[in-house]
């Protein structure tokens, strides 16, 4: 009979307030938000424990905390900064198990079951990293802890998160006692939309979906949300029950099917089509040059745009097919051009969207008899050695010095945040 895994799911507490503590002693008993201090109507990232006991919460208006706060230190973030420790402590985690799989920035699964026999017990291992990982960033975490990614995952938010030494296992022992009595909504992946339906169907606790055959529960779910909802009934019920196949994989990616990027855009500021296309072709060079980084060339172009005016909006994302693959961005800003153009209505613009699917290795280009695209290829990767040592912006097209030009601002950011 195979052994039961052991599986953690460890969340670093309140990660970018932490890290910004750490690096600030002066801070250390103080309310600490991250978030740009600049900006009141922009959103709190992230609240340390005090600035949460102050009623601070993430995702607010960095004015609304401060009014309920005003000895609130809010801090701009530094994406880079984060990123770095985040992989500090992969590699902490590595050296535990070689099964480490980032969920998200600070929270990672970790399959444990192997290492048992060289670091003991998994509340010792779960310790160990807990120690490991404070004295080297400053970050507390919080360990769940159980026999699939489901189930640690949940012993994680609802349990782990709430307790003084962070650490709690969940598994077949504990399940209906610490588990089934919680209300749906706190079951992993129950929004407010399901919570709604579950609540019609009269299952307010994640125990009425697990004490319920599989077939009856498909049954309920179809009345409620038509014929197609087995396979969600499914999903929910096994989740209810804590039954995950799914194996902790190291690394963060599979093979890639896009290379995109986007920008929210302040429609009173881009209803003339040459501000537009301006960002159009900023988007397309960052496409490109990442496609090439990646070693990958594309066939389908894709054109996304949102537009208003204030009163009314609407949306296209429509997409062409190239007669070759490619990363250059001449040719990919041809079709995206063209794509705008025709599908564009005329109201200013507050987001925009190119990707670039249908990819290849792009080490066999299709030559073609008027252009010669070796010699293209052989400029835009002296570009991009430019780009990767001096930073993004060192070199940049004129247009993009204009006023609705963005490159200059995106190059000091990730995921649209400062590094």
């Amino acid at each position: 009979m195979p052994q039961e895994r052991t599986i953690f799911l460890v969340d670093g507490q309140s990660f970018y307030a932490s890290i910004e503590k750490a690096a600030r002693p002066d801070l250390k008993d103080k309310p600490v938000a991250v978030g740009d201090p600049t900006r009141k109507s922009g959103i709190i990232l992230a609240a340390c424990p005090v600035a949460k006991s102050c009623g601070v919460t993430t995702a607010e208006r960095v004015g609304e905390a401060l009014a309920k706060c005003p000895e609130l230190v809010v801090i701009r973030p530094r994406m880079q900064a984060y990123i770095t420790v985040s992989l500090l402590i992969t590699e902490i985690f590595e050296s535990f198990t070689d099964q480490v799989e980032p969920y998200s920035i600070d929270e990672q699964f970790l399959d444990v079951t192997g290492s048992i026999t060289c670091f003991g017990p998994p509340e010792e291992i779960a310790r160990q990293i807990q120690a490991r990982v404070l004295l080297s960033t400053g970050v507390w975490t919080r360990c769940g802890i159980g026999p699939t990614k489901i189930l640690a995952k949940m012993a994680t938010d609802n349990f782990a998160k709430k307790r003084s030494e962070g650490i709690f296992r969940l598994d077949t022992t504990n399940i209906e006692s610490a588990l089934w009595p919680l209300p749906v909504n706190q079951m992993f992946m129950t929004g407010s939309r399901m919570t709604y339906h579950f609540n019609r169907m009269g299952l307010r606790t994640i125990g009425d979906i697990a004490r319920l055959d599989l077939g009856d529960f498909k049954r309920r779910m179809r009345y409620e949300m038509g014929r197609q909802s087995d396979i969600q009934a499914e999903y929910y019920w096994q989740t209810a029950r804590g039954i995950d196949p799914s194996p902790v994989v190291p690394g963060i990616r599979s093979k890639l099917k896009s290379v995109s990027h986007g920008k929210a855009l302040r429609s009173s500021l881009y209803h003339k089509l040459e501000d537009i296309e301006v960002v159009l072709l900023e988007l397309v060079v960052e496409v490109c040059r990442r496609c090439r980084r990646l070693g990958y060339i594309g066939q389908v172009v894709s054109v996304g745009a949102t537009e208003t005016n204030g009163e009314r909006s609407s949306s296209f994302h429509r997409q062409v097919t190239l007669q070759h693959p490619t990363s250059l961005s001449h040719e990919v800003a041809a079709a995206a051009r063209e794509i705008f153009h025709k599908y564009w209505r005329g109201m200013p613009v507050s987001h925009l969207h190119i990707s670039l699917t249908e990819l290849s290795d792009d080490s066999v280009l299709q030559l073609t008899l008027f252009d010669d695209r070796v010699k293209a290829y052989a400029l835009e990767r002296a570009s991009d050695e430019i780009k990767d040592r001096y930073g993004s912006d060192a070199i940049i097209r004129a247009s993009s010095l204009l006023q609705s030009g963005v490159a200059r601002e995106r190059a000091g950011q990730i995921g649209g945040h400062y590094k």
